[in-house]
């Protein structure tokens, strides 16, 4: 039998179009074109601009070549020409691809050549790494250089040499801001690239596609809480899952970007009391700088700031000093592989009234699934089966939906087994509570959360056996009231040898990106089982107890 409702009722242009976030700009510069749009120092950008200059950056790229599917990479901080590029170059159907600004000349080579960068967007404080990272590609991008007029007279850093064939202003000025922007030609597309931090061997490249970037971006105005014209402070570094899609989720309700090159304590205080901030993210770092802030670079504001943290739960004290700061702290979760936080712990007004204890058991937890996840449970990942939802029966927490990745970048094995069963599979262990709040209760590959970042402890352990006097070690994570956790190394020494704490940390400094070397080192005979593997969960008591 016919169904009358699939007949004569087909898609068309008039009903349907491809979900992106790229129109969301495109509205808000017509609803509120004098509205502001993006605060850096003495900048001021109107969305009737922002819109204007995306455009031009557009239509620069399209000019040099960039094309559906071609990757054009940027080493940014948070600054205007990040925002631009989130909307720049997948309006020519490009692939945003935002390098990690903390990362090394050799990490950086590697993804250079695994996204095979067509074009590459340097801001002057990271031309020295950049540069380094250029001898070492097969590809040969065209780099352009960004000089930033706001760069701060008290910068902790220097700006470096130009290194670039192009200036970035004058690239955007040879663009047309009449440049007729595409839409995708499917919301399957891929929009942006993002590498995770790697637990052995490369790292991998997560792909997002708009379809996913959209709804995430509608998602976050509901679990952020953001109502029109909200103003947002950029502490979480834009590179790190497209800032959690928030550089496309302020278009929708016309938002304010306030750009922060480099957190700290005043400058967020400042821009606070100065600006009206109503909403930012960040990892336990973040709320550190501001609680533990010197009286004479605090500042008073009459809003209730919203603080999203996507990190291990923060301790009561500083819930206790955020509250008592003016911030309300909103707990998430999730991995680049869902385009940032996908679960969130949903605050009900009556958890408010438990005692202590219980009140802090339910802050605890990671929480529910966003709007835009479809799925999320805790499974056996051998069997698929569900866990009971006990709180206690641990299995591994999965999710489904459109914020999940497309998949790794020429890496389809790695996809498969990620998404083995119709699940995307974290990796991280937990247990599901009987009211559907999940909670995390280790992480299967002990990767150590830090600042934000992921540092993965296989890594560390690979640069320690490099040092001539090691004979065994083991890295687990320290819990850290400042960086959320910190990795301590355990090092076993070979006979007849010697080595002192600050020798290994500077040989890990040699070898790796310097927040991802341990912080403390502690000589000990590394415990065994009886086949030889190493009880990491000894070590773990061992660091509470440091």
């Amino acid at each position: 039998m016919t169904n009358p409702y699939e007949t004569d009722l087909g898609k068309n242009p008039a009903n349907f179009q491809p979900l992106t976030p790229l129109s969301y700009l495109e509205r808000a510069a017509k609803a509120y074109p004098d509205q502001l749009a993006i605060i850096h120092g003495a900048q001021r950008v109107s969305y009737r601009d922002f819109w204007r200059r995306s455009l031009k950056l557009a239509s620069a790229l399209a000019r040099r070549g960039i094309g559906k599917g071609d990757t054009v990479s940027v080493m940014l901080s948070n600054t205007p020409p990040m925002l631009e590029a989130h909307f720049g170059v997948p309006m020519v159907k490009g692939v945003l691809h935002s390098l990690n600004t903390r990362l090394d000349a050799a990490i950086i080579a590697f993804q250079l050549d695994h996204a095979e960068t067509k074009i590459l967007i340097v801001d002057r404080e990271f031309s020295p790494v950049v540069k380094q990272a250029l001898t070492l590609t097969s590809v040969k991008p065209l780099v352009i250089d960004y000089d930033d007029p706001d760069f701060d007279v008290d910068a902790p850093y220097s700006k470096g040499e130009r290194i670039g064939m192009l200036d970035y202003e004058e690239f955007v000025e040879s663009g047309d801001e009449n440049f007729r922007w595409s839409m995708p030609d499917d919301e399957w597309d891929s929009i942006a690239l993002n590498y995770t931090s790697g637990t052995t061997g490369n790292p991998k490249g997560v792909v997002y596609h708009h379809r996913g970037a959209a709804l995430m971006a509608f998602s976050n105005t509901v679990h952020a809480g953001m109502g029109k014209h909200p103003v947002y402070l950029w502490t979480l570094p834009m590179f790190h899952c497209n800032g959690w899609c928030f550089p496309w989720t302020l278009a929708i309700t016309a938002g304010t970007h306030v750009c922060l090159r480099w957190v700290r304590a005043k400058a967020m205080f400042d821009a606070i009391a100065d600006h009206g901030v109503t909403h930012l993210c960040g990892a336990p770092v973040v709320m550190s700088a501001l609680i533990n802030a010197k009286d004479d670079e605090k500042r008073s504001f009459d809003q209730i700031v919203t603080f999203n943290t996507a990190a291990a739960p923060p301790p009561e004290a500083v819930l206790a000093g955020m509250a008592d700061a003016g911030f309300a702290v909103t707990h998430l979760y999730g991995l680049t592989e869902t385009y940032g936080p996908a679960v969130v712990n949903e605050w009900h007004s009556d958890w408010d009234g438990l005692e202590r204890d219980a009140r802090n058991s339910k802050k605890a937890r990671q929480g529910v699934r966003y709007a835009a996840l479809d799925g999320l449970s805790v499974r056996d990942p051998i069997t698929m089966e569900e866990t009971p939802a006990d709180g206690e029966t641990i299995g591994e927490v999965m999710m489904r939906g459109n914020i999940v990745m497309k998949g790794y970048l020429k890496n389809r094995t790695a996809t498969e087994e990620a998404f083995a069963g119709g699940w995307f599979h974290s990796g991280d262990l937990g247990v599901m509570h009987p009211d559907g709040y999940i909670q995390l209760k280790d992480r299967s590959k002990d990767i150590i959360i830090s600042g934000g970042e992921n540092i993965s402890s296989i890594e560390v352990e690979d640069a320690i056996y490099k040092h001539k006097a090691v004979s065994s070690c083991a890295v687990v994570a320290r819990a850290d009231d400042k960086w959320g956790e910190t990795p301590v190394a355990y090092v076993e020494l070979k006979s007849g040898q010697t080595a002192t704490e600050e020798d290994i940390i500077e040989h890990c400094r040699s070898l790796l990106a310097r927040f991802k070397c341990p912080r403390t080192v502690v000589f000990v005979e590394i415990p065994k089982t009886s086949t030889g593997k190493i009880q990491k969960f000894v070590l773990r008591e061992m660091a509470k107890r440091l």
